[in-house]
């Protein structure tokens, strides 16, 4: 079996941190390349 630790309260800010880090930039580009391939199929 493995251990369960708890995640403290500034191990929870540095994940949602990363999480942000590298979510913001991958949306941005997922959107960008729907408007753009929205505007090739008009």
């Amino acid at each position: 079996m493995t251990e369960h630790t708890d995640i403290s309260g500034q191990n929870t800010v540095k994940l949602v941190l990363a999480w942000a880090f590298v979510g913001i930039p991958l949306t941005w580009g997922v959107l960008q390349t729907l408007a753009n391939a929205m505007q090739l199929f008009q």
